[in-house]
């Protein structure tokens, strides 16, 4: 008999692990305030995470691969409507279908956003319907995966004459870097994975 591998992570144990939110720090001056999302579902019992790959046509960060969400609008009282509402916008994903489990710690990018990340649990399978103007098409990976040190490197990265550090996860010909490589590694490190070798403090985490 073939003896069945357990996954590496459940809902209970991210629950536990979400509930403990650190104080979110105040945007540094300047930056722009946005939220994002990052979803969870269950396949053949093993959670999976939804991203997104952004068109050419947006503003920035153009053909990454990112999770749903977008700039805060004036109208939203919280961080947590925006990148619900840029949720629903990009993918048609209904917010009363998001069960929250927690937010990361914000980060501040090179191209001058203050990104708060939020982690909730969706169904599946699930009708989403893409907004062609901004996704260009849905990916889907086992969140295991991310905990394989093997996928992660480090490099430089030139931006308007700033440099600075980048973390980059591959998987084929998928490359995730950047601000989404940076919330996952929060992401992570809320759960007790550190797949940066030899870094538990990595600078892609500050």
């Amino acid at each position: 008999m073939v003896k069945k591998t357990m996954p590496r992570f459940s809902l209970d144990f991210l629950k536990k692990r979400l509930a403990l939110e650190s104080p979110r720090p105040v945007p540094e001056e300047g930056m722009v305030p946005a939220g994002v999302l990052a979803p969870l579902f269950l396949k053949n019992g093993t959670l999976h995470i939804l991203f997104t790959q952004r068109t050419l046509t947006v503003k920035d960060h153009k053909g990454q691969i990112s999770f749903p969400g977008g700039v805060q609008h004036s109208e939203d009282p919280d961080l947590l409507t925006t990148a619900l509402r840029e949720t629903q916008e990009e993918i048609g994903l209904d917010p009363q279908a998001v069960e929250v489990l927690g937010s990361l710690k914000p980060i501040a990018t090179i191209t001058g956003y203050w990104v708060t990340g939020f982690v909730g649990v969706i169904p599946h399978p699930y009708d989403f319907h893409l907004n062609p103007q901004e996704v260009k098409r849905l990916l889907f990976f086992p969140l295991e995966g991310f905990c394989d040190s093997g996928r992660w490197s480090t490099g430089n990265y030139t931006y308007r004459s700033r440099n600075t550090r980048v973390c980059y996860w591959t998987h084929d010909k998928t490359v995730i870097w950047g601000a989404t490589a940076r919330i996952l590694l929060h992401f992570l490190a809320r759960l007790g994975e550190y797949p940066i070798p030899g870094d538990r403090e990595a600078t892609c985490l500050d």
